[in-house]
Parts: structure tokens; sequence; C-alpha cells
């Protein structure tokens, strides 16, 4: 009897101990283990991360770091790690947890606008995904690829288009870079390029003009009709003489992209640059930056009028008055430099 009451005993303790084994293990695994307030929190985990990578990561966001420890080991995770971004949810278990960091890699908006050079396109890109602004540069300027995407280190900068895109964030530069040529043949359908040919103009001088466009106003609505004065002149075999191409060619010659110039001077049109249209008839050899849909958009449909000239209006900010001839031009033109004395506008 008396050793039935001891195997009854270790029996006992047999199975609390069993129990309390299998809380701790059900409580490591499936017990919630996030310490943030949000609903979620966005994980990056950089390629060739090693796992105290991932621990910094996430130790401000879980309550009991060992406990994750110990579930990714056993789930082989610590030797497996996955790069990307990631989303875990508030209340999600060390199981859940490691499962979405393995394989739910969630893309990412990336965005830009009208950037004026490819160095500064790849600042802009590197501060959206893993890869590094000199890495970026590296795989834009690729003579290779240029070649092989039928462009050249002048119109380079026509291969991105502004606009929002679907990425991982752990893409490489040249993966950036081939989606980018990807879909800038793919804007460039049979629809745009007949627009294009009808116009005696590829789809790389549309873009160099639809870049001067955009330099010349704002205003979405009025670009049409500033790409109408500089269609008529390219039909009429007259210079652009585009006051951005010069401010252009002249921050190229001097290697200083940073400086600010608000006024052209005189002196600025005798500059000896092929972006200089004052000096040099037809489209640039390249952009001058980079053009966004609604400025190529307003090339490629441009307003058709008799304007050949334009200069900015003082009374509507950001608009412009368009002149027909050389004397109503001149007439518009003193009024504005008059406005830009009178404001202390010198260069």
């Amino acid at each position: 009897m008396y050793i039935k009451k001891i195997l009854l005993a270790i029996a006992l303790l047999g199975l609390v101990a069993m129990g309390g084994f299998a809380w701790y293990v059900y409580s490591t695994i499936f017990s919630p283990n996030t310490a943030f307030n949000n609903e979620q929190a966005h994980i990056y985990i950089p390629t060739d991360a090693t796992y105290q990578d991932v621990v910094m990561e996430l130790e401000p966001l879980l309550e009991d770091m060992g406990a994750f420890t110990t579930v990714a080991q056993k789930k082989g995770y610590a030797n497996n790690i996955k790069p990307g971004h990631f989303i875990i949810k508030k209340g999600m278990n060390n199981n859940d947890i490691i499962n979405t960091i393995r394989s739910k890699n969630i893309p990412i908006k990336v965005k830009f606008n009208n950037q004026e050079r490819l160095e500064n396109l790849a600042g802009n890109i590197a501060g959206q995904i893993e890869a590094d602004s000199l890495s970026l540069l590296t795989a834009m300027k690729d003579s290779t690829f240029l070649k092989e995407a039928g462009q050249t280190d002048e119109t380079a900068l026509i291969l991105y288009i502004p606009n929002t895109y679907e990425f991982y964030w752990n893409s490489s530069a040249e993966t950036f870079r081939d989606r980018m040529k990807t879909e800038y043949n793919r804007f460039w359908n049979e629809t745009r390029t007949q627009k294009a040919k009808k116009l005696n103009l590829t789809p790389a001088e549309v873009m160099s003009l639809a870049a001067i466009v955009q330099k010349e106003t704002a205003k979405v609505e009025e670009r049409p009709s500033v790409a109408g004065v500089y269609i008529n002149r390219l039909e009429r075999g007259m210079p652009l003489q585009a006051d951005p191409t010069v401010i252009y060619a002249k921050k190229r010659a001097e290697k200083d992209f940073d400086q600010i110039i608000k006024r052209v001077l005189y002196k600025d049109l005798e500059l000896d640059s092929p972006y200089n249209t004052y000096k040099y008839a037809g489209v640039p050899p390249g952009p001058i930056a980079m053009p966004d849909i609604s400025s190529i958009e307003a090339v490629l449909n441009y307003e058709k009028h008799d304007y050949y000239y334009f200069v900015a209006d003082t009374k509507r900010f950001g608009y412009h008055k368009f002149a027909k001839t050389l004397a109503q031009h001149n007439r518009n033109k003193a009024e504005y430099v008059r406005w830009l004395s009178q404001q202390g506008v010198n260069r």
C-alpha cells in the first residue's frame, strides 16, 4: 500500500511537471509578446543581417526577447534570416512574429518627383529602399545598361518618370534601375510614340522639351500653352530661347547645382553650351530636369495657337502673358523687367 502511494505521488508530480512544461512551451510560443501600443509596427531587416541585427530591431518592440529567441532557435529562424520590410501586429505571439518576418515581405510605396539630376534621384531613392545612393548612381550610369536602353549620359534621366511605384524595401540598385526602364518602355506605348513622330521628335526629345515646359510653369493647366509656343518655334526653325536652359547650362558649366538663379542676365545668354537654347537651335541634348507626366502630355497634346513668345505675368503670379509678335512681347517683357527691379531681384 505504501509503495502504491509513493508511485501515485510520483505519477502526480510527473503530471504536474509535464503540465507545467506544456504550459511553459505553450506560453513561450503562443502567448502575446508585443510591447508597442500602436496597432502595428514596421520592421526593416537588411540584406545579410545577422540574428543579432534582428534582435536589435525587435528588442524595443517585444516584451520578452528571451522567449522569442527560444522559439526562433527551435524554428530554425536564427540560421535562416530573410531581408525585407515586415509588419507585426499588436498582440502577436512569437510563432506569428517569426512566421511573419520569415515569409511576409511587404512591398513599400516608392515615389519621387522632379529631380534635376541622377545624383538627386539616387539620394531620394536611397532614403526609401535599402540600396545606398552610391550603388544607385553607379547602376544608373552604367554604360552597358545605358547602351542597352538606347540612352546616353545626357539622356539617362528620362528613364525615370515621376510617379509612385511598389518595390520591396530590400530591392537592389539594379532592380530599381531595371524596373524604371520597364516602366519607361511601358509609358512610351504606340499612341504616345506616334504623337511624338507627328511632332518630328523622338521620345527623348519630347521629354527634354517637357523638362523645359516643367521649369517654365508650375501651373499644370498652362503647360499645353507653353508647349505650343515651343512647338511653333521648332516648326518655324526659331531657337527655343528658354531661360531655364541657360540656368541649367550655367550650373553645369560651374559644377554648382546648388546655386539659386532667379534672373537670367544678358551675359549669361553668351554661355557656350549645347544646353543654351539662345545660342543653339533645336531641343537640348538631354533634359534639364526630370519632367513629370503632365509636362510630357502637355508636349504630346500641345495647344495649337499663334503665340511665339511668353513672359511671366506680374499680375497673375505663376502665370504668363503670351504674345504673337516680338513687339508685343517686348512690351510685356519690359513690364516684367521693371517688376523684377522693383523687387530687388538682380540675380
